[in-house]
């Protein structure tokens, strides 16, 4: 006997499991036993894939669990793990037997504590003002008398009445409300949406643009008022165009949205008040300033017209300024006539001076000089004339020479030019001869393939082929009951044709026992 042959193993009490009955049935004993925990710890490990499911990883110093939570239940929930985040998760334990591995799935997930919640928010501050969103240089100034004030608050409560209230007392003006949650989960993504959506208005449009927005919400605790601390309203408040002051909670509240605002109100009232100022003090002070603007407006009066009357005594009297001036024309007057007269004489004696040397004989000598003048400058210019027509004329002769053989040149280039033509057009025109008997002779030859498709595909050729067409009171029969309506039939061979008699009389001729054979030539 061999005593290296396999010899099977004795069978035991124990049962045999496959590996997925095995899986399955740790799955049913940990569901069974921690249908619903709540486990502490902190979280670690946090991965946000496409799906919108969230995984996680939960420990403490001594060990890890993978906690998971689909994306129904992380919309539900009003603060999302984060890396580092001391939380009390709520879940049932289950396991993945593709990895054997157990795991929680999480439903909701609260702090541990308001020490986790501020050391987040703490976090998240530090984050976003190392991005600059809370710097003071970046905020705005927030206009001295709006016309249009927008409200992001819930329209039910208390806020929007202490608002429109005090609104109503200091200086009616126009109110636009974007109603939203100011608590809960939805409250940080439709307050974003609210800012978002009153920068949005454009200027002028059917719905007027806000000149301030204020965010309001009364007071709560750290958990109700987080909503104003999510990244998304911080960044919102930060990226808004239109003044914006912030009202959330108590003045002991602070909020990441007070840091990102351009104003931070205690409290909505005193929101409101920032707002716009108080009228019945606006009309004081412009009553004041009024009656200070005619107070001044007479004392300049007055004070201008003491100082001209100062400076009207301390001229001198218009006689006076007058005298001095009326004493010299006096004089100027008595020496004018004495100036005349002898300015006249001394014009006579220049003109006789003159009209003396203006004699016939000294006219006579002038033409004479000037007429000989005039013909040396005749002389010069015929002279330059006729240099100036030599010049053009040896010109001319020069550009002549050199015409003659361009013009020869020309004209034989022309007569290659004409001959290459008319060679071009000689064979065009042969061309053109030829092409009606071409055209002619493609034609026949396509209308003789034609006529041959024709005949080939005619009824004649079928005919040949052994093929009949039977016609029934002139009109073609395809159907046998057709055949049997007809009064006659008429067959169609391609030798010719055979008139047969009516259907009704040979199938009649059949039913009675003494019928007569058909007639030669019949085809029943």
């Amino acid at each position: 006997m061999d005593l290296f042959e396999d010899t099977p193993a004795p069978a035991g009490n124990s049962p045999e499991y496959t590996v997925s009955e095995l899986s399955g049935a740790v799955k049913r004993v940990i569901e069974g036993e921690f249908g619903l925990v709540r486990v502490r710890g902190e979280v670690g490990r946090v991965s946000r894939p496409a799906s919108g499911h969230l995984y996680f990883d939960l420990k403490d110093d001594r060990s890890v669990i993978a906690a998971i939570s689909w994306k129904g239940q992380v919309a539900r929930m009003q603060v999302r793990p984060e890396e580092g985040m001391e939380v009390i998760a709520t879940g049932r334990m289950t396991t993945f037997p593709g990895q054997s591995k157990y795991q929680l799935i999480v439903e909701d997930v609260a702090p541990a504590g308001a020490g986790a919640l501020m050391a987040m928010l703490e976090k998240r501050r530090v984050a976003l003002a190392g991005e600059g969103l809370f710097d003071a240089a970046r905020k705005q100034p927030l206009p001295y008398l709006p016309q249009v004030i927008g409200v992001v608050t819930s329209p039910s409560g208390a806020v929007i009445r202490d608002i429109l209230h005090r609104l109503r007392d200091r200086f009616p003006r126009h109110v636009l409300i974007w109603p939203v949650a100011v608590q809960g989960q939805d409250c940080a993504a439709q307050v974003a949406a609210a800012i978002r959506g009153f920068n949005a208005i454009a200027p002028g449009g059917p719905v007027p643009r806000p000149d301030v927005l204020i965010v309001a919400r009364g007071g709560g605790s750290l958990e109700d008022l987080w909503g104003f601390n999510e990244e998304i309203v911080v960044r919102a408040a930060a990226a808004s165009r239109i003044p914006l002051i912030s009202a959330v909670g108590h003045e002991t509240d602070t909020t990441l949205i007070d840091l990102a605002a351009d104003r931070r109100a205690p409290t909505p009232t005193a929101a409101a008040e920032m707002a716009v100022p108080v009228r019945l003090d606006l009309v004081a002070a412009v009553d004041a300033l009024g009656a200070r603007l005619s107070r001044a407006l007479a004392q300049g009066v007055s004070q201008r017209g003491q100082r001209l009357r100062d400076l009207a005594r301390a001229l001198p009297r218009p006689d006076t300024l007058l005298a001095g001036p009326a004493q010299r024309l006096d004089t100027a007057a008595g020496r004018l006539s004495g100036g005349l007269s002898l300015a006249v004489s001394r014009k006579r004696g220049s003109y006789e001076r003159q009209a003396g040397r203006l004699s016939p004989v000294a006219l006579a000598g002038l033409v004479v000089r000037r007429r000989e003048a005039l013909a040396r400058r005749a002389e010069a210019l015929e002279a330059r004339l006729a240099r100036r027509r030599d010049l053009w004329h040896s010109r001319h002769d020069k550009w002549a020479s050199r015409l003659a053989p361009s013009l020869a040149r020309l004209i034989a280039q022309a007569g290659m030019k004409i001959t290459e033509q008319r060679r071009a057009l000689q064979g065009f025109s042969a061309r053109l001869d030829a092409a009606p008997a071409q055209r002619l002779a493609e034609l026949a030859r396509r209308l003789g393939a034609l006529d041959r498709t024709r005949q080939t595909l005619g009824y004649d050729q079928t005919l040949r082929r052994g093929y009949a067409v039977v016609r029934g009171d002139g009109e073609v029969v395809t159907t046998r009951a057709a055949a049997e309506k007809a009064s006659a039939l008429e067959v169609q061979f391609h030798d010719g044709r055979l008139t047969l008699g009516a259907p009704a009389a040979r199938s009649g001729g059949r039913k009675g026992g003494g019928s007569k054979p058909p007639e030669q030539g019949s085809l029943f």
